[in-house]
């Protein structure tokens, strides 16, 4: 029966352990849902134009 309980104390721990941690969950960065669609739309469009001016720079 012993095992049982180590078994159901780490449980615990580990719950406790996640709940804290908050690991996995979003910042929360006080935008609208519209708000950050919009600004991820800008970040992937400059990375877009980034890589396609690596492209087009590498010599032949």
């Amino acid at each position: 029966m012993t095992r049982g309980n180590q078994r159901e104390l780490a449980r615990q721990k580990n719950a406790k352990k996640q709940n804290e941690s908050g690991k996995g969950k979003r910042q929360d960065d006080g935008l609208s849902a519209a708000a950050r669609k919009q600004r991820d739309a800008q970040i992937m469009q400059q990375k877009q134009k980034m890589a396609n001016e690596k492209t087009t720079e590498k010599p032949k």
